[in-house]
């Protein structure tokens, strides 16, 4: 198998003094949809800089499909598509006028009229950029990283603000990118677009790797499979010694309120939870029970939800 892009012991120092990077390894395989996940500050997209070679690493290596930045530069070029979080495009250019000059950019580009048929834009074809929705601009944003006709799309956020139609549109492009053989590199701050999109994704925080793997994956290492969900009240509630004596518990976080419970098997654990709420003369305001999920994960390996500044 083919690898996309390989980058070992990665490391990116500010004046000297600040690591923003600090020893990333990845290899992500041709035609892969691999995730790129960490809190804000976390050297995420120092790191993804780095790979579009927009920044000159402090050590390390990093190939982009068996090239190099410093030998390869215009090469690359011509392979890769960026979409950023905020694309501005010129708002009295139209959207035809906007993939041309894009298009114009590359040897070999894409079809204009195919890229905007393939994203819902040939209606829009003469439309100005001012004039479209949110979710019209984000859909022309990457329009501008297809036409150029690459075989890597890097995604920076591509969803953020959308409403959850819009966001399954680009769900499909991205799957659709993918089945040409394409390979895709995306931030998100959705952990059900991660968990929906991604073959496999690391974890970054604090400028280190410290997890990866599938989703599947990273979820059967948090231990347990379901998350159950409490509230109680009363004179008479135990700490979380009493939470972890029950059966299948396998371990506890706190969000405000609400008690999170990792449990393998919720039929097990439900009955004697209700029982030990009740010999404690406590009261259950809330109970709910549901799969565990990335979001889980990325709580539990960093302490912070993703979203957290």
């Amino acid at each position: 198998m083919s690898v996309a892009i390989l980058c070992r012991d990665l490391r990116k120092t500010y004046d000297g003094k600040v690591d923003a990077v600090r020893g990333i390894d990845l290899c992500i395989p041709a035609g892969e949809c691999f995730g790129l996940l960490g809190p804000n500050g976390a050297g995420k997209t120092t790191t993804i800089e780095i790979l579009e070679g927009l920044l000159a690493p402090t050590s390390g290596t990093v190939e982009i499909l068996g090239m190099t930045w410093r030998e390869h530069e215009r090469g690359l070029r011509e392979w890769l598509g960026i979409s950023l979080q905020e694309t501005r495009l010129s708002e009295k250019l139209t959207v035809r006028e906007t993939l041309t000059l894009f298009a114009s950019f590359y040897r070999e580009p894409a079809s204009i009229d195919g890229v905007m048929e393939e994203l819902s834009l040939t209606e829009k074809a003469d439309a100005w950029v001012g004039k479209l929705s949110g979710g019209q601009k984000q859909r022309l944003a990457v329009a501008t990283a297809l036409v150029g006709n690459p075989r890597i799309l890097f995604l920076d956020e591509p969803t953020t603000g959308l409403d959850p139609q819009s966001r399954r549109q680009l769900w499909d492009i991205v799957r659709q990118f993918q089945k040409r053989g394409g390979t895709i590199l995306l931030t998100t701050h959705y952990m059900d677009e991660a968990e929906r999109l991604c073959d496999r994704l690391a974890i970054i925080d604090h400028g280190k790797t410290i997890a990866e793997g599938s989703p599947a994956e990273l979820i059967e290492r948090l231990g347990g499979h379901h998350v159950l969900e409490i509230a109680v009240s009363g004179n008479g509630t135990a700490g979380d010694a009493l939470w972890k004596s029950l059966p299948g518990v396998q371990s506890i976080r706190h969000d405000e309120d609400i008690i999170s419970l990792q449990v393998h098997e919720p039929h097990e654990t439900i009955p004697a939870l209700l029982a030990a709420v009740q010999q404690h003369g406590s009261k259950l305001e809330h109970l709910t029970t549901r799969q565990a999920s990335l979001e889980d994960v990325f709580v539990q390996l960093t302490g912070r939800h993703l979203r957290e500044e």
